[in-house]
Formats: C-alpha cells, sequence, structure tokens
C-alpha cells in the first residue's frame, strides 16, 4: 500500500499482491487505510479483487463500493478488465454507469485515473 498525490488528491494504492478484497470488513480495512493517510480515493488492482467482484449477482461489488461511498470515499479499480466487460452485460452496464458519476471509477493504469482526477 502507498500513498501518492494526483492533481491535489490525495490516493491509497494497493500493491497488485496481496489478500483479496472480497468481504465487508477488507472494504472497512480500506476505509480505515485511506483515514489513517488522509486520502479521499482508494486504488484497488483488479488483481486484489475477490472473482467474485466482477460477478454482479453475488453482491460483492455492491457490498464493497458502498462501503467505501458510505463513508465518503471514492473508489478506483485499476487494470484491464477487457475480457469480463465483455462476457457480461450486467458488468459492462454497471461500469458504464460508474464511470459516468464521481464515485466509483473503472480505469485501466494509473495515469488514467490521475487524468479522471484532473
Amino acid at each position: 500500500m502507498r500513498i501518492d498525490e494526483k492533481h491535489g488528491v490525495r490516493v491509497l494504492i494497493l500493491a497488485a499482491d496481496g489478500p483479496p478484497v472480497s468481504t465487508p470488513d477488507d472494504a472497512a480495512d480500506l476505509v480505515g487505510g485511506a483515514w489513517a493517510h488522509a486520502a479521499s480515493v482508494v486504488a484497488v488492482p483488479v488483481e486484489r479483487l475477490d472473482p467474485a467482484f466482477f460477478d454482479l449477482s453475488s453482491g460483492v461489488a455492491g457490498e464493497i463500493a458502498q462501503t467505501l461511498v458510505d463513508y465518503r470515499l471514492r473508489l478506483a479499480i485499476i487494470g484491464d478488465i477487457a475480457e469480463r466487460v465483455e462476457a457480461s452485460t450486467a458488468l459492462r452496464d454497471y461500469v458504464w454507469a460508474s464511470n459516468r458519476g464521481a464515485h466509483i471509477w473503472f480505469v485501466p493504469d494509473e495515469g488514467s485515473l490521475a487524468a479522471k482526477l484532473g
């Protein structure tokens, strides 16, 4: 985990390796980490997400995203999810709607996140 500042916004960035983020308790840990470092955005590499996150019927994505949003934190999912999006109309629609909003974003890399924050 590291902290970066992008266009004046503090971002907590998880390392690609580590335990999967898959439960509301994991989301609460992300909130604690963000608050401890005064970050307003939490960036999670796709490698760190439980595969169930991308199966919207599992509810994992909703639980994790809602926890962060409840604490006024933005969530950025960083990495290539093109294959998953192609395989699921529901996921494609979720990603599209999320990226149009201000709280949850799916971006291919940190540069794209910086551009969104700029």
